[in-house]
């Protein structure tokens, strides 16, 4: 026994020092990864920290007064500037409001050093019991450093930047700075930045006049704001509010009554004037963003800050008008349309829907991916079958979809038999829209549309909606898209011919036409009329009204290509956009809706070309006018360009073609007589226009893919677009009396109820075009314009089944210039 003790007492000397050697070994080596750890974050910090903003940009208030565009009613469509917040002193701010931030997002907010540990290790903790995201421990500091570094990007570049600029804040600025500048910077939707627009935007009051309940919905927007705010969602804005009161009282903000009073006080959502939410009532994106432009055109970025006032010629009843007839006439193109399926297919988990922060953090994150459009709502399928379909906008909004004419939309992806790829099933990620009288399915548009009306007797753009949507993208088909007008043209190469001896009693032959390769000198052209229907004659009158190609191109084979191509600058169309070839007489030009507004003014003003304009005038800062437009007014000599008497026939034609023609639709459906119009429809259907007037105003409406494509068979000028142009003018006519047509111009006569001039009376004017005069065996003739065919028809194509050749292209983005 004494021998083992012995010996243990002299092995633990050495054991202690080999254990010894191990502790050193490892503090060592630890404390020399925590210097390598140091020197890199030093060497970090030393490279980061001059590249973090400077923050006298955060705190600098210098008053901007920013460009403001208003209706020609004084209504305010557009604001642009550097500076578009209401800002606050931060004494300004009642304490309520600051109260409820700080009961919302960051309660600590004054004891902590720009990150809160304790809230760190909370949410840590909570999210580890519930292996999910539950809660986070963002402090306002570091908001404010995130909406400041203005970059999105997960990635731990970013995290670490905004970590030092957290930092920085908190060492340059003293509390209350940052949480002003919370206040005044953070997004709380609806293009409402800081609490003091919010609040005029949502309840229509400044932010002194706010009550802890409307306090608490405000404190309960940054959390989510384009789903927490009380316009978009208001259940989910009242449930959020709900949490922001009860921590109030909890932290002692509140008191149990004053708890209790805030509870029970009514939330009444209610937009100031010129407000963020107030003042986008109207949909006039499209002419604030065109007068922002030309504006900019003339004194570049000085206009951000110098508080000019824009007063635009449009009209705000008949520019909100005009932006649902395009919504509607969108929509119910892709109702008829074939269901190209959901947005994109999730798991649902089993029984999720009694559990709703899940299902609310499900349906948040796709609304994210799949934001709404104005009153298309993105939700989740629960359930489908071909009677019903259960969608989901939050956990307490689900709706029941089962109305016959909404099912038959989506009724291709109903069926037991579905592709995969339009398959309607639980995890569906949908549009849903409400009608006046039910819920439906549908998609998210692909087609587009446009619409402009404009005064005939100065060109004074009264509506311009260039869109479906204007966030969507800011092209504006009004003015920016080239397309093919079709048979929409085809009035301006009758109208030429009037002038060359033509009436609309002449007879012309409708029998197909074509040309060699050899003629055209590269392919064979074979146009065709839309239906593949011919007759054997038609009068002039009968071929516009019927719209055949074959009397429009043997019209222009009469009149001379190049006289027409001269003929149509006079509207205002540009010369290299119209070759001066046959085809032409189909519509194979390129034009923008602006253009054939301004065009089709000059028969509804009796031959008066007037430049169409947006601008009326601008006023500085002081409202002193700067700027005033000065039009064209019809009955100005100098803007003559047709005879009037070519006018006044072309007048009654047009009347002619909304009355018994391809435009019928108009006169039966608004029961005016003093409406005329033409529809347009281009090859294998990619453009479907119409354009009509009454003697004070005209309007166009086209619809396409921005990419042209065919929109489907059957779709033509008259079904797709005139219906936008009669909901429009259905609107802007209502309360306007009939004009009838005034007298007939001089040296106009009307013989066998047509119409001669005096210089081509009957027997001298062209009585018979492309058919065999009595007694001759066949017609004879040269033809014409061939020169430059065959290059047209290679850029076009040869597919000439409907009524024109086919489109040329996209739309561009090349502008037209519209005067002040």
């Amino acid at each position: 026994m004494k021998s083992t003790t012995t010996s243990s007492k002299q092995k633990t000397p050495a054991g202690r020092s080999w254990f010894t050697r191990l502790v050193i070994k490892a503090v060592v080596l630890f404390a020399g990864l925590g210097l390598c750890g140091a020197l890199l974050m030093s060497l970090a910090l030393a490279l980061a920290w001059p590249n973090l903003p400077d923050l006298t940009a955060m705190i600098d208030y210098r008053p901007r007064v920013p460009l403001r565009i208003y209706t020609a009613d004084k209504v305010l469509i557009g604001e642009f500037g550097e500076e578009r917040r209401n800002v606050l002193r931060f004494d300004e701010i009642p304490d309520v409001m600051k109260s409820a931030i700080l009961a919302a997002e960051d309660d600590r907010f004054y004891q902590h050093g720009g990150i809160d540990w304790t809230g760190v290790l909370r949410a840590a903790l909570a999210n580890t019991i519930n292996m999910s995201k539950t809660q986070g421990a963002s402090t306002i500091t570091m908001q404010v450093a995130r909406n400041f570094y203005l970059s999105s990007e997960k990635t731990y570049t970013r995290k670490f930047y905004e970590l030092l600029l957290t930092f920085k804040i908190e060492a340059t600025l003293t509390k209350d700075q940052i949480l002003d500048l919370y206040m005044n910077q953070i997004f709380l939707g609806h293009r409402a930045y800081g609490f003091a627009a919010a609040s005029r935007t949502y309840f229509g009051k400044p932010l002194a006049e706010i009550t802890p309940a409307e306090a608490a919905l405000l404190a309960g927007i940054p959390k989510a704001p384009s789903r927490f705010n009380p316009i978009s969602n208001f259940e989910r804005a009242k449930s959020r509010q709900a949490y922001v009161l009860n921590r109030m009282r909890n932290l002692g903000y509140l008191t149990d009554a004053e708890y209790q009073r805030a509870v029970d006080q009514p939330i009444v959502i209610r937009s100031a004037a010129n407000t963020p939410e107030g003042r986008y009532g109207v949909h006039g994106d499209y002419p604030a963003e065109l007068a922002r432009q030309l504006l900019y055109g003339v004194y570049q970025d000085d206009i951000y800050s110098r508080g000019f006032n824009v007063y635009t010629t449009i009209d705000s009843k008949s520019q909100e008008a005009a932006y649902q007839a395009v919504r509607e006439g969108i929509l119910e193109y892709t109702r008829r349309a074939p269901y190209t399926g959901p947005e994109e297919n999730i798991d649902l988990p089993k029984g999720i829907e009694s559990d709703a922060e899940a299902l609310n953090d499900l349906i948040d994150e796709q609304q994210d991916k799949h934001p709404d459009n104005g009153d298309l709502l993105t939700g989740i399928v629960l359930s489908a079958s071909p009677t019903e379909v259960k969608v989901a906008r939050s956990a307490t909004q689900i709706i029941d979809i089962t109305e016959k004419r909404a099912l038959r939309v989506v009724a291709r992806g109903l069926a037991a038999n579905a592709k995969d790829a339009v398959r309607l099933r639980r995890g569906s990620v949908v549009y849903i829209h409400k009608t006046p009288d039910y819920w439906e399915l549908i998609n998210k548009p692909a087609i587009q549309a446009a619409l402009v009306s404009l005064r005939a007797q100065d060109g004074a753009i009264q509506t311009m909606v260039g869109g479906f949507d204007f966030d969507e993208g800011k092209f504006n088909r009004v003015t920016q898209a080239w397309r093919q007008p079709g048979s929409s043209f085809k009035p301006f190469i009758y109208a030429s011919s009037l002038e060359r001896g033509l009436t609309p009693a002449t007879q012309i032959s409708d029998e197909p036409f074509s040309l060699t390769a050899e003629q055209t000198g590269s392919r064979p052209w074979n146009p065709k009329n839309y239906g593949r229907a011919y007759e054997p004659m038609l009068t002039m009158r009968q071929g516009l009204y019927k719209s055949k190609n074959m009397v429009s191109i043997r019209i222009m084979q009469t009149v001379g290509p190049k006289y027409v191509q001269d003929y149509v600058t006079r509207f205002g169309f540009d010369r290299s956009r119209q070759p001066a070839v046959l085809p032409l007489a189909l519509g194979a030009g390129s034009v923008t809706p602006l253009q054939m507004a301004g065009a089709y003014a000059v028969f509804a003003n009796g031959g008066y070309r007037v430049p169409p304009y947006l601008i009326d005038y601008v006023t500085d800062s002081n409202g002193k006018i700067i700027m005033r437009s000065r039009p064209t007014v019809a009955g100005d000599t100098l803007a003559r360009v047709i005879d009037p008497r070519t006018a006044y026939v072309m007048n009654d034609l047009l009347r002619g073609v909304a009355t018994y023609g391809t435009g019928a639709r108009a006169h039966r459906e608004l029961k005016r007589n003093d409406i005329g119009g033409k529809t347009g429809t281009t090859n294998d259907s990619q453009d479907a226009w119409f354009a009509g007037f009454n003697p004070k105003l005209v309007a166009i409406a086209w619809m396409g893919f921005d990419q042209p494509k065919s929109m489907g068979q059957g779709e033509t000028g008259g079904g797709a677009a005139l219906p936008i142009w009669i909901d429009y003018m259905r609107f802007a006519l209502a309360d306007q009396p009939e004009v009838p047509p005034g007298p007939m111009p001089s040296g106009l006569t009307r013989t066998n109820g047509d119409f001669y001039f005096s210089e081509f009376p009957p027997g001298t004017a062209i009585a018979r075009v492309g058919l065999p005069a009595p007694g001759d065996p066949t017609p004879g003739g040269a033809i014409e314009g061939l020169d430059g065919i065959g290059t047209l028809l290679d850029q076009l194509g040869n597919n000439a089944a409907s009524a024109s050749t086919s489109d040329s292209g996209a739309a561009t983005t090349q502008p037209v210039r519209v005067p002040f």
